[in-house]
Order: structure tokens, then sequence, then C-alpha cells
């Protein structure tokens, strides 16, 4: 089939390789514009759009889908299919109506659970034991549309928004290309979500990655993982800035939130809320992420000090 593909990260990008790879012809790549990137905000392709380039697929870079002119260039490429995967673009109801079989997109939640923006740190803050791919036939809400494929994978107990954002790009390159053998065979059966079990997964802020102490340490661990690598799960310590980027839960360790009850080279003993984390994974501000026991190298902690005061 002719398919146009729209997509801009790393995750979109395994599922460009996987549809350059397959029979299927790539008429034409959407992606979003170059950016400004790194500390000479030089301006930065996309994921996709090197990907494409090496491919030498054509690209196409508009700021909207919303004008008559790029939805006139969309047409002339005669697509018989849209694959969208974390483009970042809304489409417009026109550009919906263009592929003879519709626009299919790859979302990382096993929807109707975790639409929106930010699914894979969503299921990790809310301690879901499984995630997935779903394609779904797009239609003008946001991912409300109806489902063609899905495909599960649990989450691990030490897996982070990184390790699950690589696995479930895996999984989505591999899912699309089973789904659209399906969609030109005319097997896949469109199901309705059920909108009851709907739920929103809405962009991350940074000000929500500020650590409580006062939480379960269940809830900080979840939080710690979920953060990483963007944007991090940040606390203070003797008014510096200091990210987490590692920890486990620890066993009968009590006290006020915050406190740290032991410091050593196995990690550093904090109390929560309810029980206790052992942080194995820190960074000062303007430093790098090191283990514990580097940290403590430059950072010497006794018992008594409090991490957030």
């Amino acid at each position: 089939m002719k398919v146009i593909f729209a997509g801009t990260p790393e995750f979109a990008a395994h599922a460009l390789a996987a549809l350059a790879r397959s029979r299927h012809e790539i008429v034409l790549v959407l992606t979003r514009p170059d950016r400004p990137a790194g500390r000479g905000l030089k301006l930065t392709a996309s994921p996709v759009k090197r990907l494409a380039e090496e491919r030498g697929l054509p690209v196409l870079q508009p700021a909207t889908l919303k004008e008559a002119g790029i939805q006139a260039r969309l047409a002339e490429r005669a697509p018989e299919v849209m694959v969208v995967a974390a483009y970042g673009l809304i489409l417009p109801a026109a550009v919906l109506a263009i592929p003879r079989l519709g626009c299919i997109n790859i979302h990382a939640s096993l929807l109707p659970r975790w639409r929106g923006a930010a699914p894979i740190q969503r299921a990790l803050l809310a301690g879901d034991r499984e995630t997935g791919i779903t394609i779904m036939q797009m239609d003008a809400g946001l991912d409300t549309g109806p489902m063609l494929l899905r495909a599960a994978i649990p989450i691990a107990e030490d897996d982070t928004a990184r390790t699950l954002h690589d696995r479930l790009a895996a999984l989505g390159a591999e899912s699309i290309v089973h789904a659209l053998e399906a969609l030109e065979a005319g097997s896949l059966k469109p199901e309705p979500q059920d909108q009851a079990r709907a739920c929103y997964a809405p962009k991350l802020d940074k000000q929500e990655a500020t650590i409580d102490w006062h939480k379960p340490a269940r809830e900080i661990h979840r939080a710690i993982r979920a953060y990483d690598p963007f944007p991090g799960a940040g606390t203070t310590l003797d008014g510096q800035l200091i990210k987490l980027w590692g920890a486990r839960l620890g066993e009968n360790l009590r006290g006020a939130p915050g406190t740290v009850l032991s410091a050593s080279g196995a990690g550093i003993a904090v109390a929560c809320g309810d029980g206790g984390l052992v942080v194995t994974e820190l960074q000062r501000a303007g430093g790098r992420r090191m283990p514990a026991a580097r940290f403590l190298a430059g950072f010497p902690l006794t018992p008594g000090a409090r991490f957030g005061a």
C-alpha cells in the first residue's frame, strides 16, 4: 500500500524503520519543523527526519496541517493509509479523510486507559502492572477512535520511563506492520473503546516531579522511575537541588519524612511517609548522574540530614 507516515520522536522512528523494511511504499514522511537544541540552540532535525533522509524518503515539515495547500500536497500522494506515531500536530477532519483506509495511530498504552500525551509515565506513576500498544483508527477526538489491534507487556518493578519507552517502541514497530497487513487484507475488526474505562494522561509538568517525602515510599519509588529520563525526580539537600535517578524500597525504615537514616556506598536510606527508600543514584545541579558511593565522596551525609528541607 501507499503510506504517508507522520511522527517526530525516537518512538516514531522505530515504527518508520519497520515500515521502510516492509513491502509497503512510504510516499511521504511528515514530521515537526526543526527545533533549537543544545547550548548553542542549533536547529536540530527530529529522529524521524534524520531516519527518513538516511532512507531517501521525501519529507515535509509543515507547522500546521490546517492549510489547504498542505492538504492538497498530501492528497496528491494518493495514500491508501496514513500512519501516525507521536507526531505532535492535530490532524484536521480534512486530513483524516484523505487516505482511502483512513489514518491509524500507534498509541503507547492499552486504550482506553491513558489517552493523551504521557501514557508511559502515567502508567508507571499509577502502579499499573501492564501496558502495551494500541493500533487505533483515528477520529476527531483525542485517542478516542476504535481499536484495531492491542498488544500487552508487563511492567517490571525496575522499569523506568526510558526502558518502558524502548520496549514499547519496538512493540509498536512490530504491531504496525502486522496491522497494515491485516488492514490490507480486510481482516481487522474495529472495536469501540469503553468510554467508562477511559482515563487521561496529561503532559508532564516539571513542577510535579518535585518529591513529596510525606508520600508512601512505594509512590515515590514509582515517581523516580516515571520521571527518568525527563524531567528527573527532584528534591533539595542543604539548599541545593538534587535529582534522584535510582532507588529501591527499603525494609524497616522509619523516621520523619525526608530524613537520612544511614548513608553508605550501598545507598542512602531515607524515611518516607510510609516506609523508606534506599537511594542509589543521584545528581547535583550542574553535575552528572552518579552512584551513591561517588556522590557521598563529594557530598558526605550523616544520619539526621534532611531531603526536601
